[in-house]
């Protein structure tokens, strides 16, 4: 007779206690992070933003899940947006800009994204934790984003998980990006939302 083997699945438990410990505990860190981004660094980026063609952004994971909320911003500003991967992304040339993200700024596939259009001769734009790393090497403006990398568990920086701090504050601070870019475009939101997606 041949019997299957049960998996049992854990019980999954949070107390009300301890959902609120955790969302002061996310703010709190994400406030302070976010606060030690420094603005110029996010303004040089801002300033190659208005000096290129296109766009395209590049990274792996969460850090490519945020730059690809980052991505449909900055279309609904009007720009010529593109996700590095898509199979309607076009080749990148010099007078592109590509916006990479990276904790460690080692991520293989994002490095050699960098590579490629450094070579090219395009801007590039980095945000890592990492200001020597090989991706902020590469970069015409790196924005240093001062969280734990995601192999790094024993953390003072963080008491959350892998990357997840960095992820959170690089989303906010691409948020910052484009509200300043928004400020100075003062187009409505009425007009933005005419270029939201409306094959849903």
């Amino acid at each position: 007779m041949v019997t299957s083997a049960v998996t049992s699945t854990p019980a999954v438990f949070s107390s009300s206690e301890d959902i609120a410990r955790n969302l002061r505990l996310v703010s709190s860190e994400i406030t302070e992070t976010v606060g030690k981004i420094d603005a110029t660094e996010l303004a040089a980026l801002a300033e190659h933003l208005g000096r290129s063609s296109r766009v395209f952004v590049a990274g792996a994971g969460r850090s490519g899940l945020v730059l690809r909320m980052t991505a449909m911003r900055l279309m609904h500003l009007g720009l010529t947006v593109h996700v590095a991967g898509d199979t309607t992304t076009p080749a990148i040339d010099a007078s592109d800009l590509l916006i990479v993200a990276s904790g460690s700024g080692t991520t293989s596939g994002v490095v050699k994204a960098a590579e490629t259009a450094s070579r090219i001769g395009a801007r590039i734009g980095v945000f890592t934790t990492n200001a020597s790393s090989p991706l902020a090497k590469l970069a015409d403006a790196v924005v240093v984003v001062p969280a734990a990398q995601k192999t790094d568990h024993g953390s003072t920086v963080s008491r959350q998980y892998a990357g997840s701090l960095f992820e959170q504050a690089l989303f906010v601070a691409t948020e910052a990006l484009f509200a300043s870019l928004w400020d100075n475009d003062a187009s409505p939101a009425e007009e933005l939302w005419l270029r939201h997606a409306n094959l849903e």
